[in-house]
């Protein structure tokens, strides 16, 4: 396996201090700025655990606006149609500690959050969570105890707004080829990969 590091101690060692800059960028609240991301980003990560530590990290998408700022402290992310394994769900109920990346398409740096997270099955603000018509059952409010700006470095490395730097996608399996190696099914790939572009087509909210 290599050089195990199993101390804070030994992490220190070798990796240093962060600098007052950026222990002092670690804000408590959701200021202007942090509001003006949220506001014009359309995809966040969130990452939740289970009590034994076991993790989950889950995509979410909006149109860009989407996410509620109810306070300086307190977001509201809607809940939308998906595989109900509610991992993230399931989760939160056991243990509300989250952490949430927001991302801007084309931007480098992203927003950090972390806090505590609550689900919510109804409350005035749900209508203003309304997409193409559909209200949302169930919504996931932050209560912001950590919140800073992630340098770009990792999307610079991974030139990840580049298409030019992109797979082709022909080079890369579909979905439908995946479940049927993976799951051993019965069905050609084309009618699974059918069925399961008509269900992401009509099933998004």
């Amino acid at each position: 396996m290599g050089s195990v590091i199993d101390s804070q101690e030994a992490l220190r060692e070798l990796i240093g201090e962060s600098s007052p800059t950026t222990q002092q960028k670690i804000l408590d609240r959701i200021d202007d700025h942090a509001r003006n991301l949220i506001a014009h980003s359309p995809f966040v990560l969130l990452a939740t655990s289970a009590p034994d530590g076991s993790c989950d990290v889950s995509p979410r998408g909006d149109p860009a606006g989407s996410v509620l700022v109810l306070d300086d402290r307190t977001l509201v992310l809607a809940d939308r149609p998906g595989n109900k394994l509610v991992d993230s769900f399931r989760n939160i109920v056991d243990n509300p500690h989250a952490g949430l990346l927001f991302l801007v398409p084309g931007m480098n740096e992203t927003l950090r959050v972390n806090g505590r997270a609550t689900l919510v099955s109804d409350a005035p603000y749900f209508d203003r969570l309304v997409v193409k018509g559909k209200r949302p059952r169930l919504a996931v409010v932050v209560e912001v105890e950590e919140l800073y700006m992630h340098c770009a470095k990792a999307f610079l490395r991974s030139s990840l707004w580049e298409p030019e730097t992109w797979p082709e996608r022909s080079a890369l399996p579909s979905l439908g080829t995946i479940l049927r190696d993976q799951l051993c099914l019965a069905v050609s790939v084309e009618e699974l990969d059918a069925r399961l572009n008509e269900g992401s087509r009509t099933k998004q909210y």
